[in-house]
Formats: C-alpha cells, sequence, structure tokens
C-alpha cells in the first residue's frame, strides 16, 4: 500500500454536505459487508436511496475480491485498493446523461483475518461510485476515506461527503486543488476529448488536441488513466506492449487475467491508456465477475460467434473455460501474497534481463533468445491460456499477427530499480514517463493523415464574415487508403511498421474505435469553425465591405445578418445568452444589418421597412452613410 495522505476528523469542524454539489463528483458512497452465510450485503449507501436493487446487486458482487487470499498470518490486516466499471440498468438512464450509461466503483477492501473472529476473520469494503473515471481523484481519497472508516465508522463518510461537495466543478483537463480536511489532493485531470459526451453535447474541447501536434507539457494527462503504473503491471511483458496497442487500437476483444483485483484492474487501466489521446470507444471492465449480468450472454457465445470488442479483466481462472474463444489473453502480475502492486523482481521466464551490478539502480537489457526460451515460447503457445490453471505465468496469447515493431531504443532507456521500495517507486515514475510518451507519440503520429479532415477556415481578410463558411473536407474510407498508400505513412511511422502497414489502418477504420472518434473530432473542427466565424463577424467592420458590395451581394448578406440576428435572439430567449457577451453580439449583428441596408436600393430599402419587426432593427439607418 502506498502511504495514506494525513488527515483527522474533527467532528466540531463537521460540514453538511450539499447533494446536489455531491453529484458532481460522487454519485453514492457505499459500505459493503461480507457475510459468510449470506453473501455480500449493503450495509450503508449516501446518499440514501440513488441506487436501484440491480445495481446495489452490481456493485455487491463487485467490492470484493473473488477470494480471500490465504497467505497471511492470522490476526493480520490486508488492505488493497481496486476499481470496477459497469452498464447501468437502461431504465435508469433512458432520460439521463450519455455519461450516465456506466458508473465506476472505486473500493478499499479490509480483510482482516482473527481466529477470534466467526471462520476466522471478517471483509468489508468502502466504495465510491462516480460517473466519472477520475482515479487520479479517487484513489488518494479511497487513502483516506477507508482507513477513516474503520477509525470511526459510518460518521466518517458524511464528513468527507461534506468536504467533497464544497469542491468546485471539475474541469477536464485541469489540474485542481482539491481540499480535504488538512490535506489537499492536487490532481490532474483527464482531458475533455478522452471523456463520453455530456448529453451528446461537447465539452469545452480543444481542437488542438487532434494530431499531428504532440503536447508540450507532458505533465498534463492526454487520455485516461495517466496515473496508471504502466511499467509496473507490464514489466514482464514490455516487447509486448506494442501488439497491445494495436489490438486495443483496432478494437479487438481482450481478456486480461490476474492473480488480485489490483492488478487486473490496473492492467486495463494502462491498456486503455496506450492510445491516448485517441477516444476509447470500446468497453472496458477493469474488475469482472461471473455475477455481471453481461457475463450469460458472453458465456453463451458458440465457436465460430464473434466476440464483442472489449476488455475484460478478471481474476476467476474460470473465465479461460467460459471464455476460450476470446481470441486474445493476457496474463500479468504476481500472486506476491502481501502487495496489491507489481513488484520490480526479475522474471525468470521474462523479455527482460536484469544487469546485477550497480548501485541498485541499472538499465534494463533485453535478453537474447536463446533454445531455452524459444522452447518455453513455444511449449506456452502450445498450452494455450489453459496452462494458467496450474500455474501463473505473465504471457500473451494472440492470434493477433503485429504490424509494429517493438522499439528497442525506448526498452533501452528503461532502469530497474531492484528491490529498493523507494527508489523503485521513482524509478516507476521515470519509466512510465518514458513509455507513455512514446506511444503518445505513436498514436498521435497513426492518426496524423486524418489531420486534414479537420482543417478548420478562417474568413480572408476583407472579405465578408456573413458568407456560408466552406465545409470540412469529405472523407471515404477507400480513397483515403488509397492517397495514404501512395505518399506513405511518414517517417516516424515507417520506421517502426512493417511494409504492410495500410492493414492496420484498413482495420482501424473498419473498428469500433474509428468512427466515434472520427465524428467527434470533426464536431470539434465545425465547432472551432463557427467559433472563428463569429469572431470575425464581430471584429469586421462591415461599412468598408460594403462598399465593394454588388446588389445581389449585399441583398445575401442582408439576408444572412438576419438570420444570425434570429439565431441571438432565441439563444437569448432559451436562456443560452443573454449576458454582456450576448448583448455586444446583438448590437455589432444590428449595426452591421445597418450598414448593409444603407447601400441597398431605395425600392427595396422602402419594402424591407415594411416589416415592423425588421423596421425597429433599422432604426435612422443615415447615421451609418
Amino acid at each position: 500500500m502506498s502511504r495514506s495522505p494525513s488527515f483527522s476528523a474533527k467532528p466540531e469542524l463537521s460540514i453538511k454536505p450539499d447533494p446536489e454539489s455531491l453529484k458532481r463528483w460522487i454519485h453514492a458512497f457505499c459500505i459493503m459487508r461480507f457475510d459468510l452465510e449470506q453473501g455480500q450485503l449493503l450495509e450503508e449507501c449516501y446518499p440514501p436511496g440513488c441506487l436501484s436493487q440491480e445495481e446495489e446487486i452490481e456493485v455487491s458482487f463487485n467490492s470484493f475480491p473473488d477470494s480471500v487470499s490465504q497467505h497471511h498470518n492470522r490476526s493480520s490486516i490486508h488492505d488493497c485498493i481496486f476499481f470496477f466499471r459497469f452498464r447501468r440498468p437502461k431504465k435508469n438512464t433512458e432520460e439521463r446523461d450519455d455519461i450516465d450509461r456506466y458508473l465506476y466503483g472505486y473500493v478499499f477492501n479490509r480483510q482482516r483475518h482473527d481466529e477470534r473472529l466467526k471462520r476466522g476473520g471478517e471483509q468489508k469494503s468502502v466504495v465510491i461510485l462516480s460517473h466519472t473515471p477520475y482515479s487520479s481523484v479517487f484513489r488518494p481519497l479511497l487513502q483516506i476515506i477507508g482507513p477513516l472508516y474503520f477509525d470511526v465508522g459510518n460518521k466518517a463518510i458524511e464528513h468527507i461527503a461534506g468536504y467533497v461537495s464544497m469542491w468546485p466543478a471539475p474541469v477536464p483537463g485541469k489540474l485542481m486543488e482539491l481540499p480535504i480536511g488538512n490535506a489537499i489532493l492536487k490532481v490532474n485531470l483527464p482531458p475533455a476529448h478522452s471523456l463520453p459526451l455530456e448529453n451528446g453535447i461537447l465539452y469545452e474541447e480543444s481542437a488542438s488536441s487532434m494530431a499531428p501536434l504532440l503536447p508540450t507539457n507532458q505533465s498534463v494527462p492526454q487520455g485516461l488513466f495517466h496515473d496508471a503504473d504502466l511499467f509496473g503491471i507490464y514489466r514482464g511483458l514490455l516487447l509486448q506492449l506494442w501488439t497491445l496497442w494495436e489490438l486495443l487500437l483496432i478494437g479487438e476483444p481482450i481478456l486480461i487475467i490476474a492473480p488480485t483485483p489490483p492488478q487486473c484492474s490496473e492492467a486495463v487501466a494502462c491498456l486503455v491508456s496506450l492510445v491516448a489521446p485517441l477516444f476509447c470507444s470500446i468497453d472496458f471492465r477493469p474488475y469482472f465477475t461471473i455475477h455481471d449480468p453481461g457475463f450469460a450472454r458472453l458465456n453463451s457465445l458458440r465457436e465460430g460467434d464473434i466476440f464483442p470488442p472489449m476488455v475484460l479483466g478478471v481474476t476467476n481462472l474460470f473465465f479461460l473455460k467460459a471464455l476460450r474463444n476470446i481470441p486474445h489473453v493476457v496474463s500479468v502480475g504476481t500472486p506476491a501474497p502481501n502487495s496489491n502492486r507489481v513488484a520490480f523482481t526479475s522474471r525468470s521466464a521474462g523479455k527482460l534481463s536484469v544487469k546485477s551490478e550497480g548501485l541498485g539502480v541499472q538499465q534494463l537489457s533485453l535478453r537474447r533468445f536463446s533454445p531455452t526460451n524459444l522452447l518455453n515460447a513455444v511449449k506456452l503457445r502450445r498450452d494455450g491460456p489453459l496452462c494458467l490453471m496450474t500455474e501463473h505465468k505473465e504471457a500473451v496469447w494472440t492470434t493477433h499477427s503485429a504490424i509494429t515493431k517493438p522499439d528497442t531504443s525506448i526498452l533501452n532507456r528503461l532502469i530497474d530499480a531492484g528491490m529498493s521500495p523507494r527508489v523503485e517507486e521513482s524509478m516507476s515514475v521515470v519509466n512510465n514517463e518514458i513509455l507513455r510518451r512514446h506511444f503518445l507519440e505513436l498514436t498521435t503520429n497513426f492518426l496524423a493523415p486524418f489531420g486534414p479532415y479537420f482543417q478548420v477556415n478562417a474568413p480572408s481578410d476583407g472579405s465578408s464574415p456573413y458568407v456560408t463558411p466552406p465545409a470540412l473536407p469529405s472523407f471515404g474510407a477507400d480513397e483515403f487508403l488509397s492517397n495514404l498508400s501512395a505518399r506513405g505513412v511518414g517517417k516516424f511511422l515507417s520506421k517502426r511498421m512493417k511494409s504492410n502497414w495500410p492493414d492496420l489502418y484498413r482495420r482501424f477504420l473498419r473498428g469500433p474505435n474509428f468512427m466515434p472518434w472520427f465524428q467527434r473530432r470533426r464536431a470539434v473542427a465545425e465547432q472551432e469553425q463557427r467559433r472563428l466565424w463569429r469572431l470575425a463577424r464581430m471584429k469586421t467592420d462591415m461599412r468598408q465591405i460594403t462598399s465593394q458590395m454588388n446588389e445581389l451581394e449585399a441583398v445575401d448578406s442582408f439576408n444572412a445578418i438576419e438570420k444570425h440576428i434570429s439565431e441571438e435572439v432565441k439563444s437569448r430567449e432559451s436562456g443560452g445568452g443573454g449576458g454582456a457577451d450576448s448583448e455586444g453580439t446583438f448590437q455589432k449583428l444590428k449595426k452591421d444589418l445597418q450598414a448593409v441596408f444603407s447601400v441597398l436600393p431605395r425600392d427595396m430599402q422602402q419594402l424591407l421597412l415594411l416589416n415592423p419587426q425588421r423596421a425597429s432593427l433599422l432604426q435612422d439607418p443615415s447615421e451609418l452613410q
């Protein structure tokens, strides 16, 4: 366990929670107890009544490890943190935001072994439920509320809820300081382009969050789960990361199996983070159990049926048999008894070896192929994932033939911390930054050829900002692939991919990630183009432009401005405007309408003034002449 932030509960400073403000961050706090006779029980839910019966059952089954570890000494306490994600019942989300289709559960689980208790122990979980994947917020919050609950009981929940309800609303992509008692959580939230749409509406997204430019500030997250321990979890499978990147990119179904829920949920989070800044559209379940309603459907798939695109994190070996038709299986982690993190121990059967010399910090080096390694690899492939039923091994079984080659220059920059926990943590941060930057660059360059389809156009100097803006370039998959194949994929990717790289683009275009991402980026580009043209309308002096207009252009401009005025009025009436900016826009449009009106023929002016509403907008146009 990482060290918990310092925190003390002071009842005299207790803050009454505001339910509406709390909802911006947290849907509910739950206290779950595992009863040996009755099973998983919901002991407490705050705010009360916010979960349906189906949701209570879902949370109950996901809040505990599949079995209590048998490696602990008697009278010992074992804490672990993990998270899960589940789809909410449709009847609860029919009229709710798109973002509410899933709930994330962040779990602080405590197993206490005491031979004085019935059957030798007890197990409880403190669960934070949220609509958002803000792991950088809820993990450290669990480190506070988990131990506090076991110290002071249920009053800890309302106490923490009071502080959370005082937090400002979350701002995606920003560094936020969130006070909690005498502690402050400084967290980077994932960017807007990595989050689900809210009620079908885009967050305030930047058009620059699209390829081909890399962000200058690497500490700012570019996707979900930026804080996941990529190196620690996949240290024994580093050469396979490029294959896993491709599988997630094209939306293939993947089963990830690990000894513990913390390892398995972290492994799923790491995998999702690999494809940043791409929006991940496929369903992912950091911790999936046989009690999930979706399991029956997956279990009913027959040989030859298409497995839905998803990433499942599991610890129950039963899934190896039940889902034996899933085409890609990844085994990660170590069954170390007293840790919910992956230690930096050398893997005798892994792809990497560690130099023994030095002061405890060494560079990782790739092990050369040997007959023994080759035989082990062949044996693993022949035995298949079912060999995990007898012994846990880190391995990848896949039917996919990777196109992207592992970048050994990146691997050779990674360093090993030996067995020192303090050095291990700092070195993990360094290695994670190296790996994450590389895969961010890899994904960004892969998406770069789509950049022209998001190219926005602003009005040129001296032209009217009231003409219809040009449409974004049309997209056709066949034409895109043909043009890309002809001109090449670029230096960065051509050095790292095999000659059949067009196949990866072809599969990406057919996969579940492409169209949602592409349509969203187009919407952001169109939104940006509207902003630029609106800005141009506010800055352009129409009196200079009208002098160069012929009669037809003047009429078209008059109609266009009148249409913008009508839209502005509707926006103000519906509550979408009304502030100083809206009033300034309205007055500018009115002046532009008068400027164009002044150059129209006299008979047309008289005809237009017959409309009383229009006449009120054109009061004393002679002032502009």
